[in-house]
């Protein structure tokens, strides 16, 4: 099914984001997690991919599985930095050929050895570079982008990036899913910006309860999101209580939830970081208080 349909039902689409494990174990815990999800019935699940490529075989393989093995609905993750077109080209056919529909177009981080590396000589920069690229070619692909409602920590400008947001969508994104954040005010006044530069595409908040004392930190290090200082004040508060924190990050998650839903939020995607505990408390909390399907 392709995401765009599943959206324009107009029901609530939640989903689920999980990356590629590294051992066999790892791979294990992620298929346990994703059947406990299943039952949560979403409207799609998605699989990241690493650094300059590193995780593009098991992206491939993950999604594959999934496609095959679980009845729901995958996006693979695809970033251009690292690989020449043929590359590209290459990975595209082989999602065509395991029956996947949806694909998320990123530019992607560097790899840690190579900071600067942004593409290669026969490759393509930008998000929006592979986005039209795949667009235009052979595939058939429904596309997604991603966005960023605190703005993209390279770029000082947020109206540079809703520039470079729109260049995305003109190029054939579809859909787009937010970074995550933790202060809805982010989420509605970007939405109002990019409905006011012309861009109309569904925008689905992105959000990840906030779990262990640790996440706070490596959070505003990797992805600068606020974390409100109540929040925080309460996490480090908590911080001898894993049980408590946890607690404390879905209920937030859910306060989250039941807003953008009632201000017309199409859905919500989940950071679950290959677990399911959280998430499945705050969809069942969602269904439970909202009468949600």
């Amino acid at each position: 099914m392709r995401i765009t349909d599943r959206l324009k039902t107009g029901a609530p689409c939640f989903s689920f984001e999980f990356f590629p494990p590294k051992t066999e174990d790892g791979v294990t815990h992620l298929f346990e997690a994703l059947r406990e999800l299943a039952e949560l019935e979403p409207g799609f699940v998605s699989v990241t991919y690493g650094a300059g490529g590193s995780t593009r075989r098991g992206t491939l393989d993950i999604t594959t599985r999934i496609k095959r093995e679980t009845g729901i609905e995958p996006m693979a993750h695809l970033a251009c930095i690292g690989h020449t077109r043929g590359e590209i080209a290459e990975v595209l056919d082989t999602m065509q050929g395991a029956g996947i529909e949806n694909v998320l177009c990123l530019r992607g981080d560097p790899p840690r050895d190579q900071p600067q590396q942004y593409a290669t000589t026969d490759g393509f920069r930008f998000a929006s570079e592979l986005t039209e690229y795949v667009r235009g070619g052979r595939w058939g692909f429904t596309l997604g982008g991603a966005c960023y409602p605190e703005g993209h920590l390279e770029n000082p400008s947020r109206e540079d990036d809703l520039r470079v947001l729109k260049n995305k969508v003109e190029g054939g994104a579809q859909f787009l899913i937010t970074q995550l954040f933790y202060d809805n005010a982010f989420y509605f006044d970007f939405v109002a910006r990019a409905r006011a530069a012309g861009i109309t595409v569904p925008i689905l908040p992105g959000i990840m309860p906030i779990t262990t004392f640790e996440q706070i930190e490596r959070i505003a290090r990797m992805c600068g999101a606020t974390i409100p200082m109540r929040m925080r004040l309460e996490v480090e508060r908590r911080k001898d209580d894993p049980e408590s924190i946890v607690q404390l990050g879905v209920a937030h998650a859910t306060v989250q939830c039941v807003e953008l839903l009632q201000r017309g939020a199409p859905g919500v995607h989940f950071y679950t970081l290959n677990r399911s505990r959280a998430t499945r408390m705050i969809l069942t909390a969602l269904r439970t208080r909202s009468h949600l399907p």
